[in-house]
């Protein structure tokens, strides 16, 4: 039979019960309410009924409360795949933004996403799909512009297809 993870010894029952209480998040508060029962003697089995959960996860709230406290207790975000660019090819795909593409190179007069896809691959081996890569384009500033006449003083800074947001 295995022993138990020890709880951490700065804390006590009725500050968790307090922290649960205050808290908006639900599954905290479940979290909490249950640690708060180790804290006053009961077995991890009648800590897993008072969650609603099995006993390996009562052992990984345990792990994750000693480590970071309360708030290890949270749901944390997924972090997601990991960016296909890195900070360079980003750094590139903005200069080819801001000079435009050239009709005689690249076969087109102003940049579309799937058109920089293709440069993309073209330039790093990199297959980026069009939503991914407007993503990217958002996170960087850019909007996507829509076709309408430009006066002259603003056309070449339409010729690339795309314009910079200011910083909000």
């Amino acid at each position: 039979m295995a022993i138990p993870v020890a709880l951490r010894g700065d804390f006590k029952a009725s500050q968790l019960r307090g922290l649960a209480r205050k808290t908006k998040d639900g599954p905290q508060a479940r979290r909490l309410l249950a640690v708060a029962a180790i804290y006053d003697g009961a077995t991890r089995t009648e800590a897993a009924k008072i969650g609603g959960v099995g006993l390996q996860i009562i052992r990984d709230w345990v792990m994750r409360f000693n480590a970071r406290g309360a708030a290890g207790l949270l749901d944390g975000k997924s972090p997601g795949h990991p960016s296909k660019l890195n900070d360079e090819q980003r750094q590139a795909i903005v200069r080819m933004i801001e000079s435009g593409p050239i009709p005689a190179i690249h076969g087109v007069v102003r940049w579309r996403l799937i058109d920089l896809s293709q440069w993309i691959y073209e330039e790093f081996r990199i297959t980026v799909a069009k939503q991914t890569l407007s993503r990217e384009l958002r996170a960087m500033g850019y909007r996507k512009l829509s076709a309408r006449i430009v006066p002259s003083l603003q056309a070449a800074a339409c010729r690339s297809g795309m314009r910079r947001l200011p910083p909000s």
